[in-house]
């Protein structure tokens, strides 16, 4: 399994994974065909087929924390990327 799918399939892991680095799951989405913006205030524009979610970047850490990682798996299957698809 690649380090990239096995980022992915973090996201979407029960119960919910509060060790999620933010840069290496930016690296894996773009490499799925994501467009990332990273945008002044500290949040990162995502793209990826038709859709768009932004999301805060944390302040203290780089692990993101679990309400992004649920926000995170909402739009990633209104995206159509999910563990199944890769």
């Amino acid at each position: 399994m690649s380090k990239h799918k096995a980022k992915i399939e973090k996201v979407f892991e029960h119960p919910l994974s509060s060790n999620i680095d933010y840069k290496k799951l930016i690296h894996a989405l773009e490499h799925y065909g994501a467009k990332i913006e990273m945008t002044k205030n500290h949040h990162v524009k995502i793209f990826l087929n038709d859709k768009e979610y932004v999301m805060p970047l944390p302040h203290q850490d780089t692990n993101i924390s679990k309400e992004i990682v649920v926000e995170l798996r909402h739009f990633l299957e209104s995206a159509g990327l999910t563990p199944e698809k890769l």
